[in-house]
């Protein structure tokens, strides 16, 4: 997994993050989601690498990062937060400009990584998702059945005892094996969801969300701000977007100043379900955006 890529512990302000890079050319940032680590993009990260230095770490709280403690504003799991971190840890390694690739929660953080730094961001690819004010705006019974989880999670302590008693009956999925993840990648996942101190920070990413996560979106929207770089939206055709929002591109298209997408044809976990889909679309946009010669 991740042949030739280095492996290291990355001290950014109060956290260390776990990252893994290699490749060479320009830099390619890649963000995990719930409740993956950076390990998600290893049948990915390889078809990048030859053409971008690929940049994978774990997302505050996540994995083998540091779980910081919280505050009743959920502020230390804000994709602001989150967002800083990654900004500090690509200067940390020699990267003042790149671009990047949020799936799941990661696509929030690398959105809001374009709003709060646009001079450090050249491209942005967000997977599965719309914003986070725009889910909330848009909330109905259909999107509380499917996504029923993110108010579960935003709940006080009942999240943590019921995930806690069996981690592995919570997370149950046909999508979360080893024959679908890959070997590797599934012991680094059991790893995190076993330990109690990830669980929690995963479930404060997720209270962020509902609070302090929305209040920045709307905050944003009503001031009119935009994503200034070029803007690539990739969504699962066997997930619900579709489903949920009909266009995807239409929820995004107020937030971005050049917008282009497409749907994969895979299950919510495209990097594990689809990965070669994933990286030609990757590789197709950040060649027009963002790719110079080797």
């Amino acid at each position: 997994m991740f042949d030739t890529f280095s492996l290291e512990r990355v001290t950014v302000g109060e956290v260390t993050l776990r990252v893994r890079h290699g490749g060479r050319g320009t830099p390619l940032l890649l963000l995990h989601g719930h409740p993956r680590t950076h390990t998600t993009w290893h049948r990915v990260a390889p078809l990048l690498a030859e053409r971008h230095t690929v940049i994978c770490p774990d997302l505050r709280g996540y994995g083998e990062s540091t779980v910081l403690p919280s505050t009743s504003d959920h502020a230390p799991y804000a994709k602001r937060a989150l967002a800083a971190d990654m900004a500090d840890l690509m200067r940390h390694l020699g990267h003042d400009r790149f671009a990047v690739a949020g799936h799941d929660r990661g696509s929030y953080v690398a959105l809001r990584l374009a709003l709060d730094h646009p001079r450090a961001v050249a491209a942005l690819t967000v997977m599965d998702s719309v914003p986070i004010a725009e889910a909330l705006a848009r909330c109905d019974a259909r999107f509380a059945e499917a996504w029923y989880h993110w108010f579960f999670f935003a709940q006080p302590e009942t999240p943590e005892r019921v995930i806690n008693a069996d981690p592995d009956a919570w997370y149950r999925s046909p999508a979360n094996t080893p024959e679908a993840m890959g070997a590797a990648n599934f012991e680094d996942f059991q790893r995190a969801v076993h330990d109690p101190a990830t669980v929690f920070a995963m479930l404060e990413d997720y209270r962020a969300g509902l609070t302090v996560d929305r209040a920045h979106d709307e905050a944003d929207r009503a001031a009119g701000h935009r994503v200034t770089c070029p803007t690539q939206v990739l969504w699962s055709t066997k997930d619900d977007l579709e489903y949920l929002y009909g266009d995807v591109l239409s929820i995004w298209r107020p937030w971005t100043t050049s917008l282009q997408g497409a749907p994969i044809p895979s299950g919510h976990h495209m990097a594990e379900e689809a990965p070669d889909d994933v990286a030609r679309a990757l590789l197709s946009f950040l060649a027009d955006n963002w790719s110079t010669p080797v």
